[in-house]
């Protein structure tokens, strides 16, 4: 139940997959976290996610073009910004090899829902292009800026952003149990 695959910008494949992006909370707020996670975990941690999560994103949204039958995966998707915003609230120091598995399973993970959901509106392949353009710049932009924050009351921002990320994941979880039943 992602209304935000129905965005047609007027400009082409790439554009509209980059809108996809920016208006598909789960997309948007994932990428935000896995920045805060790399970008809490110093210069070895940032470059860890701003490579890993794009490259993952674009696997899972290939192989999500080309198998059938995958879906939305709204759990796995939903799961996966609660667990990401309470890893940013937890940890002060991100290890890079945190980085590399988180980023990579939750690349994977929602690049197969956006590539699986794309076919399945006859997109082309630009749009998941678009997609993971949008998650690079991001993830590239919002770590490096948060490497050089290292006084008190920046860390402390951080871990409350990613409390929120978490408090927001929970609120998902718990209206798709609403949903369900």
């Amino acid at each position: 139940m992602n209304l935000a695959h129905l965005v047609q910008t007027g400009f082409g494949g790439f554009y509209d997959g980059l809108a996809h992006w920016a208006l598909s909370p789960r997309d948007l707020l994932v990428t935000v976290g896995i920045a805060l996670l790399g970008g809490a975990g110093g210069v070895a941690a940032a470059r860890t996610a701003t490579l890993t999560l794009p490259l993952a994103w674009a696997v899972g949204g290939a192989i999500g073009w080309y198998a059938t039958g995958i879906g939305e995966m709204t759990w796995a998707t939903t799961v996966s910004v609660g667990v990401v915003g309470l890893l940013v609230a937890v940890l002060r120091r991100t290890p890079p090899v945190v980085v590399l598995v988180l980023a990579g399973v939750i690349g994977l993970i929602h690049g197969l829902a956006n590539g699986s959901v794309m076919v399945s509106e006859e997109r082309e392949p630009l749009t998941l292009v678009g997609t993971v353009a949008a998650v690079a710049v991001v993830t590239l932009l919002g770590s490096a800026a948060l490497t050089k924050v290292e006084n008190h009351a920046g860390r402390i921002a951080i871990r409350v952003g990613g409390s929120w990320l978490a408090a927001i994941g929970l609120l998902w979880c718990a209206w798709l149990l609403r949903l369900a039943t």
